[in-house]
């Protein structure tokens, strides 16, 4: 066995270090003619581990446990895993995908912990699957690490038993854990069990305990309560039905937030970084319990990121632990970090992760004894936080990140620590919520929207440095140095014709060459290839669509007016209808009035919008509804074509021209919405009352069509005329247009309001700026 090389914390001694098995031959030979059942394979190391299962071990079978997602089976997932790019080769050298399964890769439906029979003949379980998030819910981390954990190694023993129960035949299980199963401890981790006493059936116990109880807490009179005026504060003038549905969407995220927090501190409580490693620490005593004979190995990868070599350098699937930090950096978007400089970032390539695990698989560990590898990098090829960020800052240099960082200077980190940075946050945190109050405050605008989105974006920033606090801080500061000596020595003993298909030594790379020819390139390229994308689409979301014809009747196209179609407000055009017929004594008097009563209005509507309109239309009482009307037609039409958006008209004209059925749909009074009938099939207005001469009484002869008025009207016309809403339009302004828009599959959002333009960004809806005044001839809109 070669001697390793020198690490941070001295050389190790051949003569007194564990010697774990070594291989005897060439490993697709060693696994020739066996069956390896895998879990995680639609993971992202699992997908690779079959990957290289399939393609260099020619003569092994496999059986995956996969999940059922929704109404797609477990073998529709195989299939279109298999269909990647990366199976391509080895799908054509099989003659297909279907021969593939049915040669090669066994399906088995199932989930953790609800284990369904494994297969009697099969002679390794790798297990790979497993909670990957490093804060889930206590309860969720338990269940997958723990109780997930159990329950496949009850399924196995019950395939390697007879019908009596005694084992039959020795199965080897490949365990593959996290190197931060050590926890907060410091310097060197051996390769070996960690020494504790914590019982983890108590701990699994309180751990499902705690599900219940934070429900219960979430239900009681006080948190809903709390729950309930928070949502109200937001959607009360969207109705009670928005405003409840947001009330129970924030009670199952402090449900979830309460379970998180409650696991991170249990964790850090008994020694351990977060609940992601405590749960995968009693995970690995699990296993030490419950297969004392079975050969059983434990893998213990670090932070694994994208592929050295295979199947190809830089592949990766999603984004990783340090690939956010990355690309936050490249944008401009992080002007420092929390990091000690000299800490280790223990990244290890996600191909030299499968070769070592799979040279594990080929290893026959004695009965009684678990074999731990530490598959990481640190030992004898460390990497820094400063290493990791001069690498970043050189990758940028070159390659700058032109459409998140412009024109502005890479950020010189000098890592003043965690307390400074975590003072600047509270700071800009209190900014952007005082900011936020003043906002709420500002009329509707362009500038206004843009000082928002400027406010949400710094919203997002301190959010993500504030995650990265939470949930990594530890792993910033980390004096762990993981010893690797058992893989070294597996690797060392590699037939030489595997030692570059399955070699996994991490001292045998450049960090220079990975970090900036392949990883950093690997995670940044698809996002820019995303972005140019969205660019070309002029950031449109899918919900504004090219119009295409439909058969008449099957699909609407529902307006909003104020706001939307025209530039207006109720109160502005209340003024426009009343005050002409108004004695000029009178008149100084109605807006006297109007002005005074001004606060009172804008309250209402803060409260709620149908109460805001009635009491602007208590005002028409005593109006001459005939005369109302006459005056809109000849002296008001024109001034209120002439507020029309353009964009409005064209999109109207082009949704009709499709087929559509076109619905303008408002709390304006109808009088008002006269000039509009040749634009729109049908009109939905608020219709004053009269009495028996035709004078208006103040009230209406309906609710006003405001909130979700309009969303229930809409259901309800749709189902009448066999209309398909999901392929239907909606076009809105207001907040309180919230569940009109949510009716159609087609939503946009017309120079919005903050609040719909910040929902309509979390949905993915369009937002169109559509500017007021049609430039057209009168002549054309009638």
């Amino acid at each position: 066995m070669a001697r390793p090389p020198a690490s941070a914390f001295g050389v190790s001694n051949p003569d007194t270090m564990h010697v774990p098995p070594l291989l005897d031959g060439r490993i697709s030979e060693l696994l020739a003619g066996k069956k390896i059942a895998m879990t995680g394979v639609t993971g992202f190391i699992g997908e690779q581990l079959l990957w290289k299962v399939l393609t260099e071990c020619p003569d092994t079978t496999t059986a995956v446990l996969v999940r059922r997602k929704g109404s797609v089976t477990a073998e529709q997932r195989v299939e279109s895993l298999l269909k990647k790019k990366i199976f391509a080769e080895i799908v054509a050298a099989s003659g297909g995908v279907e021969k593939l399964m049915a040669e090669r890769v066994q399906v088995i439906e199932g989930d953790l912990p609800a284990v369904p029979d494994l297969p009697r003949d099969l002679d390794v379980l790798l297990h790979c699957a497993g909670d990957v998030s490093f804060d889930p819910p206590i309860d969720q981390a338990f269940m997958t690490n723990v109780v997930g954990t159990k329950a496949l190694l009850t399924k196995l023993r019950e395939a390697c038993s007879d019908e009596e129960g005694n084992l039959v035949r020795i199965p080897h299980y490949v365990h593959v854990s996290t190197a931060y199963t050590a926890g907060r401890r410091r310097g060197a981790i051996p390769e070996a069990a960690h020494v504790h006493d914590i019982d983890y059936e108590e701990e699994t116990r309180a751990a499902l305990a705690m599900k219940e109880h934070v429900e219960a807490r979430s239900r009681s009179s006080e948190q809903l309560t709390k729950l309930r005026e928070e949502a109200e504060a937001l959607h009360r003038q969207a109705g009670y039905l928005t405003t409840s549905e947001d009330t129970e969407r924030r009670r199952l995220e402090w449900v979830k937030k309460e379970l998180v927090a409650a696991g991170t501190e249990r964790a850090r409580s008994l020694g351990w970084t977060d609940v992601y490693t405590f749960a995968k620490a009693l995970a690995e005593r699990v296993v030490a319990d419950l297969a004392p004979d079975f050969r059983v190995s434990i893998a213990r990868p670090a932070i694994v990121e994208s592929s050295l070599n295979f199947p190809h350098a830089g592949w990766i699937e999603g984004f990783k632990m340090a690939d956010p930090i990355i690309l936050a950096y490249g944008r401009g978007q992080l002007p420092e970090f929390p990091a000690s400089p000299d800490a280790v970032i223990d990244i290890i390539p996600c191909d030299l992760v499968v070769n070592a695990i799979i040279a594990v698989t080929a290893t026959e560990p004695n009965l009684g004894e678990v074999e731990y590898y530490h598959l990481s990098s640190g030992a004898r090829n460390p990497l820094t936080f400063r290493g990791v960020y001069e690498h970043v800052r050189n990758y940028f240099s070159q390659h700058p990140y032109t459409s998140g960082q412009g024109s502005t200077p890479l950020a010189t980190w000098n890592f003043p620590g965690a307390e400074p940075i975590e003072l600047v946050l509270k700071l800009a945190d209190k900014g952007v919520k005082i900011g936020n109050k003043l906002l709420s405050f500002a009329p509707r605008g362009k500038q206004t929207r843009k000082l928002a989105t400027s406010l949400d974006k710094t919203r997002k920033q301190l959010d993500f440095l504030g995650k990265y606090l939470t949930l990594y801080g530890e792993y910033l500061q980390s004096e762990l140095h993981f010893v690797d000596d058992c893989t070294l020595a597996l690797h060392n003993s590699l037939h030489p014709d595997d030692a570059v298909t399955f070699g996994f030594d991490s001292a045998s790379y450049d960090w220079k060459h990975y970090m900036e020819e392949v990883h950093i390139p690997a995670i940044t390229n698809p996002v820019r290839r995303l972005e140019a994308a969205r660019k070309r689409r002029n950031a449109r979301s899918s919900t504004f669509r090219e119009l295409r014809p439909a058969e008449p009747g099957t699909v609407l196209a529902a307006f909003d007016l104020d706001g939307t179609v025209m530039a207006t407000n109720v109160v502005e055009t209340y003024m426009w209808a009343r005050l002409p017929e108004l004695s000029p004594l009178r008149r100084v008097g109605e807006v006297a009035s109007l002005a005074l009563q001004l606060p009172m209005y804008l309250g209402a509507e803060r409260r709620d919008r149908g109460v805001f309109l009635r009491s602007i239309y208590r005002r028409y009482a005593g109006a001459d509804l005939a005369k109302l009307e006459d005056y809109v037609d000849e002296k008001l039409a024109p001034m209120i074509l002439d507020r029309m958006s353009p964009d409005a008209i064209r999109r109207i004209r082009e949704h009709r021209d499709a087929g559509h059925t076109t619905i303008l749909i408002t709390g304006v009074i109808r009088p008002l919405t006269r000039p509009f009938e040749g634009l729109f099939d049908t009109i939905v207005a608020a219709d004053l009352a009269t009495d028996a001469d035709g004078v208006c009484t103040g009230f209406l002869s309906g609710p006003p069509m405001v909130g979700e008025s309009r969303s229930a009207w809409l259901r309800h016309y749709a189902q009448l005329h066999g209309i398909d809403l999901n392929n239907s339009f909606a076009y809105a302004d207001s907040h309180v247009d919230l569940p009109m828009l949510g009716a159609v599959g087609n939503p946009v959002a017309v120079s919005p309001d903050i609040g719909l333009m910040r929902a309509a960004k979390s949905k993915g809806w369009s937002i169109v700026e559509w500017p007021e005044m049609s430039p057209l001839p009168r002549w054309k809109m009638s």
